[in-house]
């Protein structure tokens, strides 16, 4: 019973250790947020402040004429627009393409599949410039569809390998139910296995969206105006030629990760079920 009791008190105790490292850069982002600038760079730091000031994020919300605020809403909209558009169209093909590669069998399927997680790790600096060459022939340069297209190149492969493994794993039972009942191989993905899939596809979706959301080497490289500018390289852009303003920069890495994490606790139940299972097993 005590060593059952000592157990049970070191793996809680390791639990609020792991919690804390990894809540604690958040609680300091906050605390820098609502800091005044005076006191973010004063020498000897002082943890607790005599006053707090939430007017950064009042600006971001609410003053027209702040340049660093239109700034950031402008790119807020951008990354939303540009993750949103990444993860219904990662999705939409990584399921069709996912399907085949799980159900389907065709010459050369298994090169093919890693010719995708190739595409998958190749770092972005090796293809930057051809890519730029492109781009730029294109008269893509400084447009939300340039992102859009360069990351899709990096979500639909993983896209593929995810969903594939949640769509091999249902029951061939179910395939050969719905050829019975004269169901296509479109209707058999629409009606059979994106229901049985939904917990991994929302998963699947989440991590997709995060993705694009997060990218900065491609937003950095590939814009240079506010139209297509995103959040990342937004938030980059605080520190200024002679000042850095700390607490601008860490207000915008609050706003930037609520999206995320809103969608993240929406979706909460989908997620845990598409880490724990894979469909319906043979």
């Amino acid at each position: 019973m005590i060593k059952h009791r000592s157990f049970t008190i070191l793996q809680y105790s390791a639990a609020l250790l792991v919690t804390v490292a990894v809540l604690a850069p958040f609680a300091w982002l906050f605390i820098s947020s609502i800091f005044y600038q005076r006191d973010l760079t004063t020498v000897p730091f002082k943890l607790f402040p005599k006053a707090v000031t939430f007017s950064r994020y009042i600006d971001i919300f609410t003053d027209p004429n702040n340049a660093t605020a239109y700034t950031f809403k402008i790119s807020m909209v951008n990354s939303l627009i540009v993750a949103g558009s990444v993860t219904f169209i990662a999705l939409l093909i990584g399921s069709l393409a996912s399907y085949a590669f799980a159900r389907l069998r065709f010459p050369l399927r298994g090169q093919l599949l890693y010719l995708f997680l190739f595409t998958y790790m190749m770092p972005p600096v090796v293809i930057v410039i051809p890519l730029y060459v492109i781009l730029n022939n294109l008269q893509l340069i400084n447009t939300r569809s340039a992102l859009v297209l360069l990351y899709l190149s990096m979500v639909i492969p993983f896209v593929v390998w995810v969903m594939r493994s949640y769509f091999a794993s249902v029951s061939q039972s179910f395939e050969g139910s719905a050829a019975i009942d004269g169901c296509s191989r479109l209707q058999t993905l629409w009606y059979i296995f994106l229901p049985i899939a939904r917990p991994g596809l929302i998963a699947t979706g989440i991590l997709a969206f995060l993705l694009a959301w997060d990218e900065f080497f491609f937003a950095l490289i590939f814009t240079s105006t506010l139209g297509a500018k995103t959040i990342p390289v937004a938030i980059s852009e605080f520190t200024g030629k002679n000042a850095v303003d700390y607490g601008m920069i860490a207000t915008g890495g609050i706003i930037a990760i609520l999206p995320p994490l809103l969608i993240t606790c929406f979706f909460q139940k989908y997620m845990v079920q598409g880490m724990t299972a894979g469909g319906i097993k043979e």
